[in-house]
């Protein structure tokens, strides 16, 4: 054997990260961005997935098929989303227009590279005014699922100016990447949708946010127009050391950067105050005793009238507007619109609670009755859709807990049990209780009938014995035939000499063979032994 001493085997990526990780947040605090690093062969890639494509393909290969008409994706959307017509409209021509002009300038580099940089194209992004509840996100999420490309989400409060508190807004880009499974040409045709942007607002009462809010207004400038962003942020130290790692083993992809070009952004807000701004720039042109007062109340139709110089007032950055040049407002949901919510679209939350309940067995049935004094409800929540999921989880909870242990196969959600949960819950209950005597009779029956098939002898259980049974059962948690074979495991036998003693083969067992079944065989069997038994105990 060599005495040479062997050397430790290297540390693993992992190890070193976390080593480094202590070291620096010891030195620094914890003001410093990590993220995973990603060992090979692992199936679960971190949320920092480093694209790798494995050797140069045709690019046709990682492209999707775009093939869509306006009408095509509006289409989609009515299956979905309810109402929000005029909405639907317009971002189905912004989407098909911006992957239209998409593909055919990709087309056109491959036939002429400088003719395409000749053409000038000013993207069509997107900002979504509307309350909360209304469909916004739904909108374009199902839009991103329909035309085949990634969609990253994101709240816009997270998001700060340098990227060492909160995110880095370049993190949106490469969270494409990751969504795109690596595939960055791909992810360069993703969606990125960035929700509450109102509150990047710095006017007013908003300055507080100036350094986070009108930061990360200048900072998306650059990502919404066009960009080239890097994979591996320079903040980020195991991102960094990851690149070295992927790098020594061969794993580093063709490019290093993805380009924000043909990237569709899409901003959306509640914008909770831009309509008094709206109605305030209105009513200067007409003022004076001929003049009628607008009403206020319509805060959609006053979003409509929404100019640049409104956005600007309410604390945007007149170039940050200017880079969102298609504007779409939606509209509060109506009554009528939370109950065609849960009877028409194919995303209901009412196939939701079918799900849940049929988990345990369970099917559901709900009357309109029901659905239209939730949607009443619900529209005084004034959350739009999400006060559907707060209302039924309020009406259902205790139905979720106690119905699987019940035993009920069915539940018929009316207006009566949204009125009053849980007068109809204590019914559910009652109506349990004789289902599970009518199962657990047939349960004793057939324990009955194994026994005459396996002894030749017939035993019957009167009433009384049964519902005995059937408590015990409900109380420590066993079978009706496990609970009569421990009962009456000696019985084949006891009942056997009775049989020889007397001829009897029908036997009818009362109440207290479940609760002393020993001692009433016994008593049986010394009775029969006796020939004086009494008649009650034999049939």
């Amino acid at each position: 054997m060599s005495d040479t001493k062997q050397d430790p085997p290297p540390a693993s990526p992992e190890e070193i990260g976390k080593k480094l990780e202590e070291f620096i947040r010891s030195q620094f605090g914890s003001n410093v961005l990590f993220t995973s690093f990603r060992e090979v062969g692992k199936e679960e890639p971190p949320p920092m997935v480093t694209p790798v494509i494995e050797e140069e393909k045709d690019e046709g290969e990682h492209w999707f098929d775009f093939h869509y008409k306006p009408a095509d994706i509006k289409a989609h959307l009515d299956r979905y989303v309810i109402r929000q017509d005029d909405a639907k409209k317009v971002l189905a021509t912004a989407v098909c227009d911006h992957y239209n002009h998409a593909r055919m300038m990709r087309e056109m580099r491959k036939n002429d590279p400088r003719a395409a940089d000749e053409i000038e194209f000013h993207k069509q992004n997107i900002l979504v005014v509307g309350p909360t509840g209304v469909g916004k996100t739904y909108l374009i999420k199902h839009i991103a699922e329909l035309i085949g490309v990634p969609f990253v989400k994101a709240d816009a409060t997270k998001f700060s100016e340098t990227g060492y508190v909160g995110g880095d807004v370049d993190d949106l880009v490469r969270d494409l990447v990751a969504k795109a499974d690596g595939n960055i040409e791909l992810a360069e045709h993703g969606i990125i949708y960035l929700d509450e942007v109102d509150k990047l607002a710095s006017a007013g009462d908003r300055q507080s946010r100036d350094v986070s809010g009108r930061g990360v207004q200048t900072t998306l400038l650059k990502l919404m127009e066009e960009t080239e962003v890097p994979l591996h942020a320079a903040n980020d130290m195991r991102s960094q050391l990851q690149m070295v790692f992927d790098f020594r083993k061969g794993d580093m992809p063709r490019r290093q950067v993805v380009n924000t070009r043909s990237i569709l952004f899409v901003v959306s807000g509640a914008f909770s105050g831009l309509e008094k701004i709206v109605a305030r720039r209105l009513s200067k042109g007409v003022i004076g005793f001929g003049a009628k007062p607008r009403d206020e109340g319509r805060t959609s139709e006053a979003l409509r009238e929404a100019r640049t110089q409104d956005f600007i007032e309410f604390g945007f950055e007149a170039e940050f507007v200017g880079r969102l040049p298609v504007r779409v407002v939606c509209d509060a949901l109506e009554e009528n619109d939370l109950f065609d919510i849960m009877k028409r679209s194919e995303g209901s939350l009412i196939r939701q609670f079918e799900r849940e309940f049929a988990a345990y067995g369970i099917s559901v049935k709900f009357e309109d009755s029901s659905l239209r004094m939730i949607a009443k409800i619900a529209a005084e929540e004034k959350t739009g859709a999400r006060g559907l999921m707060t209302v039924w989880e309020k009406t259902l909870r205790d139905f979720k807990f106690e119905l699987p242990s019940l035993g009920l196969q069915e539940l018929v959600i009316n207006e009566s049990l949204v009125r009053d949960p849980l007068s109809t819950l204590a019914e559910c209950r009652e109506k349990a209780k004789t289902v599970q005597v009518s199962v657990a009779a047939r349960e004793v029956e057939s324990f009955a009938e194994a026994f005459h098939r396996d002894y030749g002898l017939e035993i019957r259980f009167d009433e009384e014995a049964t519902q005995l049974l059937v408590e015990r059962t409900s109380r420590e948690g066993s079978s009706v035939a496990d609970l009569c074979r421990k009962l009456f495991k000696d019985y084949a036998f006891g009942l056997q000499l009775i049989t020889t003693n007397t001829a009897e083969t029908t036997f009818v067992l009362p109440r207290r063979a479940v609760e002393e079944p020993d001692r009433y065989l016994s008593d049986l069997v010394i009775a029969s032994y006796r020939r004086d038994a009494p008649p009650a105990i034999f049939d």
